[in-house]
Formats: C-alpha cells, sequence, structure tokens
C-alpha cells in the first residue's frame, strides 16, 4: 500500500486542525471538575469578572464597645504587561450598578474588636449590611463570653487595647490591626494596598471578592509573615509541617492515601513560632496562602461572606488550651481503648474473629479490641447494619464471648448507600438524604443527610441497636464527600455544609455510644473544628511504603498541632501486604502512640510472618501494656490542656530553636521522644534539645545536640528526659487486667535530689502527684496521695 501523501495547504491545515484539538483537550483538562474536588478559593480573587474591595480606613468607631465600621474602596482585577510578560494586578474602579444612588462605590460595612479571654482576640467583619446569624456555632462549646480584663487606651491615629500577655490596636487611616506581645514585639499585622507598594510583584491586601456570577462574596483576611516565621497546624496535613511557604485548602477530602496535600482532617486553625494561633471560625472552604504567592503575606481566603477570626496569644501550650477551650476539649476515652485494636479488612465471618481473639490470648499477646470492617455484611462493603445471616450464626453470643476473653468489639459502617442497598429506597423516601436543588440525588449514592433531625434518628437507631447488641465502638469511616451542590435541610448548601459534616457525623454516634455504653469513644477518620471532643481519630489509608509511614507521622504531629489530643493510624500501612522489615519499624511508633491498631490489607497477624516476628511483635506490644500507667496518665493531662499525646517537640521545648525544625521525631507526653526508623537500618541522627537523655532499651546517656543513635532489640530510638520517674505495670493481656495496685515506678532521675511522677487511676480519672526523695543512691516515696493503697515499687 503507497502511503499517503499530503500537499502542503493539506497538511499546513491538517496540523493547524490537530493544534486547535490539541489546544482544545488542554484547556477541558485545566477546567475539568471531579466530584467532591477541593474548593480552591484563591481562584476567585483572580477572576477579572469578580469586583474587590480593599479595607481602607476606618469610618467610624465606639472604644466602649470595639465595634465600628470600615470603609471598602472598590477595585478591579487588570493583567498588568511589562515585556512580553503578564500579571495580575488591581486597579481602582467605580461603581456599576443602576440606579447609582440605590448602592454604595465604597461601602462602610461593620467591624468589631473584642476579647474573650486573657489570650483571646475576636475580630469581626462583614462584607453586607445583614445581620450575622446568631444560630449556636457547633464548632464552639458555647458562645464566647467577653474579657473584661483589656485595657483601652486612645493612641495617636487610632485605637489601643493592652492586657496581660499583649496589645490590639486598631489604626484608623488607613485602616490597620496590629497584635504584639506583652513586650511590645510585633507579631502580625493586617496588610492594606500602601503596604504592597514595597514590592514590583502585585499582591493582595485585606479584602473581599463580590463575584459576577452570582453577587456572593468571600473575605481575604490578609496579614504579615516575618522573617524565619514557622507556621504549623491546619489539620491533619501530610506536607511538611512548616506550612511557610505552602498553599493549604481546607475541604474535607478523601485523598486515598497520605503522600498527597489533600486531607480527611482539615481543620481552620493554625500556630505560629512568632508567638499566636489563628481560628477561622467557618465551615465554607478556605484557601491558606501561606507565603506562597507573596513571601510576606499570609492570605486567608475565606469562603464566608463575613469574616470571625480568634487569634490566640502564647507559647504553643497557651495556644493550644485557648483554642480548645473555645472549640472543646478531648474527654478521656475509656481505659480498654488505649489497648491493642486487632484488625485488618477484613475478617469476614463469626469463625474469623473468634480465631483470631483465640491466637492472640493463645500466643500470650495482649489486645483489647477486634475490628470487623467492611466484610460483617451479607455483602463486603455494603453497609446495612445487619451480622450476615450465613457467616455470623450467633453474634450476640460472639461479642459476649470475646468479652469474656477480654475483648470488645468494633464494627465499621459509613453514611453512603449504594442503590443495591436494601435501605436505600427507604432513605430516598422518607428524605433522609440531601439532595439537589431540584429535589434530587447529587450523587448516585444516597448520602445521610445529618443537618436533617428525622436523618438523625433513623441513624441512632441503626446504631443503637449494634451498640444494644453488645458493640463497644462504631468505626466511622468517609464523611468526607458530603455534596458541594446539595441543599441541606438546614437550608444551607454544600458550600458551608460539606466542612461540617464530619463534624456532624462525629458528634451523633459519640454522642449516642456515651449515652449507651457510658464511654466517649468513636474511632473516626474525618474531621472539621471541633471534633477533637469526639476521640478517636486515625490516620486513613496510608500508603505501604517508607514514605507513607514519615508521611503518616508528619500528618499526626499536624493534626496535634489543630487541637486534637488522641490519633492512632494503621501500623505497617494499609494499601498492600506490609513487608517485613517496614512492619518491624513501623509497629514501635503505632505502639508509642494514644491509641494502637493494627489495619489494612491482609495478613496484618503476628502469627502470619512466622514465629521470630511473632516474638518481636509481642515484646513490642508489652512495652505499651507495661508503661499503660505513664500513657494514660499523660492522657489524661493532655486531655485537660488541649496538648496532643504525640507531639511535636517545639510544644516541650519552645525555647530551643532546633525543635521547631524537626518533624521525624516527636514526644509521647512530657518525658518521652521517640524516632522512628522510615528506612533500613540500625542507626539514625536524632535531635535532642538541651539536657541529658537516657535510652530506654541501653541505659546510654546522651547530652543535648545531634546524634547517631542506634536501636535496641525494638527497633526504633526511645529516649527519656533526665529526671523523669515512668510508672509501669506489669504486663497483662488487656487493660481490664492491669494490677493497678501495684505500681513500679522506673527512674531516669539521676542528677535530681527529688523527682515526682503522675499517675491516674482508671477508677476515678483523677491525677494525683507522687513526691519522691532522694536517699543515699535511692528515690524514695516521700508523699502518697494514694495513702498506701498502691504498692510503689522503685527500680
Amino acid at each position: 500500500m503507497r502511503p499517503i501523501q499530503l500537499l502542503p495547504k493539506t497538511f499546513s491545515l491538517l496540523f493547524l486542525l490537530l493544534f486547535c484539538a490539541a489546544n482544545d483537550m488542554v484547556l477541558a483538562q485545566q477546567h475539568s471538575k471531579l466530584i467532591n474536588e477541593p474548593v480552591d478559593i484563591s481562584e476567585d480573587f483572580r477572576d477579572f469578572s469578580n469586583t474587590f474591595f480593599f479595607a481602607d480606613s476606618l469610618a467610624s468607631f465606639d472604644p466602649e464597645t470595639g465595634k465600628g465600621k470600615v470603609k471598602w474602596k472598590r477595585h478591579e482585577a487588570f493583567s498588568a504587561h511589562n515585556f512580553n510578560n503578564s500579571m495580575i494586578s488591581y486597579k481602582r474602579s467605580y461603581s456599576n450598578e443602576f440606579p447609582a444612588i440605590e448602592y454604595a462605590q465604597d461601602p462602610s460595612l461593620p467591624f468589631s474588636v473584642e476579647f474573650t479571654s486573657e489570650r483571646t482576640i475576636r475580630i469581626r467583619a462583614s462584607t453586607s449590611t445583614e445581620k450575622v446569624s446568631t444560630e449556636p456555632s457547633l464548632m464552639l462549646v458555647k458562645e464566647p463570653v467577653f474579657d473584661k480584663s483589656w485595657k483601652y487606651n486612645k493612641v495617636k491615629g487610632g485605637h489601643q487595647y493592652t492586657g496581660a500577655y499583649g496589645s490590639v490596636t486598631v489604626f484608623e487611616n488607613p485602616w490597620k490591626v496590629e497584635i504584639r506581645d506583652q513586650t511590645g514585639k510585633l507579631l502580625t499585622q493586617t496588610r492594606s494596598k500602601l503596604d504592597g507598594q514595597t514590592s514590583y510583584t502585585p499582591n493582595l491586601p485585606f479584602s473581599f471578592v463580590r463575584r459576577a456570577s452570582d453577587y456572593s462574596r468571600s473575605v481575604a483576611a490578609v496579614f504579615s509573615i516575618s522573617p524565619d516565621e514557622k507556621i504549623f497546624g491546619c489539620g491533619e496535613s501530610f506536607t511538611k509541617l512548616d506550612k511557610n511557604g505552602q498553599k493549604i485548602v481546607l475541604w474535607t477530602h478523601d485523598p486515598n492515601g497520605v503522600e498527597t496535600q489533600t486531607m480527611y482532617k482539615p481543620v481552620p486553625f493554625y500556630l505560629s513560632s512568632r508567638g499566636y494561633g489563628m481560628f477561622m471560625h467557618t465551615s465554607s472552604p478556605i484557601t491558606c496562602d501561606f507565603g506562597a504567592t507573596y513571601g510576606e503575606s499570609n492570605a486567608m481566603q475565606i469562603g464566608d461572606e463575613n469574616l470571625d477570626l480568634f487569634i490566640f496569644l502564647g507559647e504553643p501550650k497557651d495556644i493550644l488550651n485557648a483554642y480548645t477551650d473555645l472549640t472543646g476539649k478531648a474527654e478521656m476515652p475509656p481505659l480498654w481503648s488505649f489497648g491493642l485494636w486487632m484488625s485488618r479488612i477484613t475478617y469476614f465471618s463469626e469463625q474469623d474473629g473468634r480465631n483470631v481473639a483465640d491466637k492472640l490470648r493463645r500466643n500470650r499477646i495482649p489486645s483489647d479490641v477486634i475490628h470487623f470492617d467492611t466484610g460483617w455484611f451479607e455483602t463486603d462493603w455494603r453497609c446495612d447494619y445487619k451480622f450476615s445471616p450465613s457467616r455470623f450464626k450467633d453474634p450476640a453470643g460472639m461479642i459476649a464471648d470475646l468479652k469474656k476473653q477480654g475483648f470488645h468489639t468494633s464494627l465499621w459502617q459509613l453514611p453512603y448507600f449504594v442503590p443495591k442497598n436494601d435501605l436505600f429506597p427507604e432513605i430516598v423516601a422518607e428524605g433522609l438524604a440531601v439532595k439537589n436543588a431540584n429535589g434530587t440525588l447529587p450523587y448516585e449514592d444516597a448520602v445521610l443527610d445529618f443537618s436533617n433531625p428525622e436523618t438523625i434518628k433513623w441513624y441512632e437507631d441503626k446504631i443503637g441497636g449494634l451498640l444494644k447488641l453488645g458493640v463497644s465502638a462504631i468505626k466511622v469511616d468517609f464523611g468526607e464527600a458530603a455534596p458541594l451542590s446539595g441543599v441541606y435541610a438546614s437550608g444551607k448548601t454544600g458550600f458551608y455544609e460539606h466542612n461540617l459534616y464530619p463534624l456532624r457525623y462525629n458528634k451523633i454516634v459519640s454522642e449516642l455510644t456515651k449515652k449507651m455504653t457510658g464511654d466517649r469513644i468513636i474511632w473516626a477518620r474525618s474531621t472539621w473544628a471541633g471534633s477533637q471532643r469526639y476521640p478517636i481519630h486515625w490516620g486513613g489509608d496510608a500508603e505501604t511504603t517508607n514514605k507513607g509511614m514519615q508521611a503518616q507521622l508528619r500528618g499526626g504531629l499536624s493534626l496535634g498541632l489543630s487541637g486534637f489530643t488522641f490519633w492512632s493510624h494503621d501500623i505497617g500501612g494499609f494499601t498492600m501486604k506490609t513487608p517485613e522489615d517496614l512492619y518491624r519499624r513501623w509497629l514501635p511508633m503505632g505502639v508509642l502512640a494514644s491509641h494502637t491498631r493494627t489495619h489494612g490489607q491482609a495478613p496484618k497477624e503476628p502469627w502470619e510472618y512466622g514465629e521470630d516476628f511473632q516474638n518481636y511483635f509481642r515484646k513490642a506490644v508489652e512495652l505499651k501494656y507495661k508503661l499503660m500507667p505513664y500513657i494514660y496518665a499523660q492522657s489524661k493531662i493532655a486531655s485537660e490542656k488541649g496538648l496532643p499525646m504525640l507531639r511535636a517537640l517545639f510544644i516541650e521545648f519552645p525555647n530551643d530553636p532546633g525543635s521547631w525544625l524537626i518533624d521525624n521525631q516527636y514526644m509521647l507526653g512530657t518525658d518521652v521522644l521517640v524516632a522512628p526508623f522510615f528506612e533500613q537500618g540500625k542507626i539514625r541522627s536524632v535531635y535532642l534539645p538541651k539536657g541529658q537523655w537516657i535510652d530506654y532499651q541501653t541505659r546510654k546517656v546522651y547530652e543535648g545536640g545531634w546524634h547517631e543513635i542506634a536501636s535496641g532489640e525494638l527497633e526504633v530510638i526511645m529516649l527519656v528526659r533526665e529526671g523523669a520517674v515512668l510508672p509501669q505495670v506489669k504486663v497483662a493481656q488487656s487493660t481490664g487486667e492491669i494490677d493497678w495496685k501495684n505500681i513500679e515506678l522506673v527512674s531516669f532521675a539521676f542528677k535530681s535530689d527529688k523527682a515526682s511522677v503522675q499517675v491516674c487511676l482508671p477508677s476515678d480519672n483523677v491525677v494525683k502527684e507522687v513526691l519522691l526523695v532522694r536517699k543515699g543512691k535511692n528515690l524514695i516515696v516521700s508523699q502518697d496521695p494514694f495513702k498506701g493503697t498502691i504498692a510503689f515499687k522503685m527500680q
């Protein structure tokens, strides 16, 4: 066959058509939208069709109430050119409404500064004259009260309020808010259009945008970032721990892994190394541009039409305490939840569960929970809240028998219902699912509308039936895909309900479980601000890789810096069978956390890897059960102060500059430093804050600074702060068998003449301090708040 020959004109025309088609394909790809794709609000602040209003001056202000009005000057975006280069910039524009006398060109709109504690400032700004809703917020434990300790002082060109830990100054023209600490050091300040004149690069000032499409509005609360400033938080973020230089989109999303920028658990809160934190009180999507677009600008681009911003002053512990005073602290989960949760995806039958429980006890591996994941229904993944009758002959009997062996039962479920689900017709007919504007389903699945009281009743009946059967914990899986286009029973769209969905979901199951069992416990994946009140949350579907392990830890540290005390993860990763080497290294990181669960693709049971690994697994889990008095007391203390159990080093050592740089180590409570192995090898670099540290496994002593440290028998570096005393118990096969009347005090206080140790008995959940003094070479108990009811043995 002869090849086709094209004439030059034909070839040119064909090339042009192909080029246009390829270009159209690229454009189509750029503008395609996927279901539940994160909503990036920053795009609206780059849309040339929108109108921009820049905060200009203080139009009025009442110092006694802290209320006034800000004048906003109208601007528009345009393309600025310089030698074949274009950049988006903004210029003054004028009213485009008719009749002009009815609509303000440069509106003066409500603004206020309030104080809700000695450390907490509240800044509010409206983008319209419409009154702000007074509906109670699900994110707050209660509406904040006014703190009267802040003192007012008129200053040149503005108004200043001074408190015990800092000051706030509101300047009149140009409008500006400055936040300083008690020494007068500037922590941060709002950025105006004038601030941007120091650069040739156009950058956004404190402003709001009005969309041309529907006249809805969103706020850009733009503050300054200082040299060397570091920013942490925003939820369970898997990227670099310090967010300075990153653009973070706060939108609950199922990333199907942990090596990604999107999050199961976004939280609209962060803290800074400068000594302040910020909480964006909204459920709308948010894009935090922490110096990513422009180095000096912290641009919080908030989807909400009104700004409600809380600012906290102090060191990290102070900030977390103040933030969780506002949004709630985690209640202590039950003692049994701190034990090992044995799981895989999935146990399919009653016999599976019984076999695993029997082997754990026969092989003397401590454990407290057997978890049944997606396979306890008749059809795998098809949630109908019923045990499969063909594979579970006597679910109640199984649960009761497991309880006699010291095991609690946990069950998976989710709030989405496929059309083949027997419950689907009922959910749709009763109006229990989220709807579109036209009254149909936004997705193929029915998604329960948890803003609907009737849905809550229906759902509580299903979950309540399982709890009555003897189930101890419900896995609150998914919850990240509430439809953006949905219209909810609350009267709001998914723009405001999507991020709120996990909080509603967590709350319903947690409160029902507490009511029916007395235990504050769920096992949840998705969150929003306030979800920390409903422990426990785990890290999602981590990749079974070294990088997956490291990203999982960063996520846990970041969530802890967002107000969450308790956190767990799937030991060994979720996505495939865990290689034994990775399992050995990941296991200690899972054991040395508040909560511990093996989960993921089969097998996860240690005996499936052979006797040598089973012995190693047993030794690792025994370490946690031995340390249970330390872990339990530290958890109680942390829950009362809004601190994470698994915490970044700088929380404990805020004055150590090196501690702010570390994201591959952590503190477990106040006294134990953990450095996991993310790659094969028996030695790793470890940073130690100032002071002496003792290796828990080898008892070698190290000074502060960088060290190359070898692991002990367990493949982890675990060091104890000099001066600490760790309370331990004899290993038991379940937490219910722990002998709390005999506690061993393991001393790492080699230099001090006295020491102390915190002990919290599960019987009363009260932390008491035992004081020790040196007598000769040994420490002895000098003050015993338990009055001899506990036999303390020194080691």
